[in-house]
């Protein structure tokens, strides 16, 4: 069986590349499988500092494989693994980067969600398709509601409408919305700027940014206190420092970028 997704490592930049256009990347069960493996294996290799979750054909993601739903029992749905995937993308200790040349559907639009960093093609479309099947955006509500306003979640959950990279920039779904030309200088713009970050430092601001936080005042500037003063007398902090002070990158920095 032909593989569906693809890994490949350089300078710094684990590319994951999602390779089923015959069924427009939709979310099979082999292509999951893979998917899981190769962020695996990314998170895994110290070589990758940034992950970039990247597209062949015209279309990023359609979401759930619907041929695999059809006459499937609830607790035999595809959408059952679903969740562990996107909470791998977002608690990652790497910084993901999704790359959306073409439409993402459904759950495309989740995947997109779950990413630290998302970049797409102005002319790349998206929609909460779910309801027009008679099906909700439930899992996919968990990534993709913390990145939008209550006034667009409602709009475009409920109405299944398309709406395009600028608007999608605009709405909070995206980081950047570029002409198609110009997608891969700008993924590599930020995969450049992500690379430059210490490993532990962006793997523990991941975890900063994506907790849940103290109620109290007092107790978060306690615990953000305790994070801060031991990277700062860290090893990383302390190399960090020390090449700041010696005006040169850190050891860290990728070769290219020094």
């Amino acid at each position: 069986m032909d593989e569906l997704v693809h890994f490949e490592v350089a300078d710094g930049v684990g590319t994951i590349t999602l390779d089923s256009p015959h069924n427009r990347n939709a979310l099979s069960a082999q292509l999951r499988r893979e998917l899981k493996g190769h962020l695996d294996a990314a998170t895994n290799d110290d070589a990758v500092r940034v992950i970039v979750l990247a597209h062949t054909g015209k279309v990023f993601c359609a979401g759930m494989d619907l041929k695999e739903s059809r006459s499937a029992d609830s607790d035999q749905q595809g959408v059952n693994e679903f969740p562990a995937l996107l909470e791998q993308i977002w608690t990652s200790p790497k910084p993901v980067v999704a790359k959306v040349a073409g439409p993402a559907r459904a759950g495309g639009v989740g995947l997109v969600a779950a990413c630290d960093i998302a970049v797409a093609a102005e002319t790349a479309t998206f929609a909460f398709t779910e309801v027009r099947i008679g099906v909700v955006p439930a899992v996919i509500s968990v990534t993709v509601l913390p990145r939008l306003n209550a006034r667009q979640a409602h709009e475009l959950f409920l109405t299944g409408e398309t709406f395009d990279g600028r608007r999608a920039a605009e709405i909070g779904l995206l980081n950047s919305a570029v002409p198609a030309d110009d997608l891969d200088s700008e993924v590599e713009r930020y995969t450049d700027m992500l690379a430059l970050g210490g490993p532990t430092a962006l793997a523990a601001t991941k975890s900063m940014l994506t907790n849940q936080r103290p109620e109290s005042m007092s107790d978060d500037f306690a615990e953000m206190l305790q994070l801060s003063a031991r990277h700062f007398a860290g090893e990383e902090g302390q190399e960090g420092i020390t090449a700041f002070a010696e005006k040169r990158k850190p050891s860290w920095v990728p070769e290219a970028l020094r």
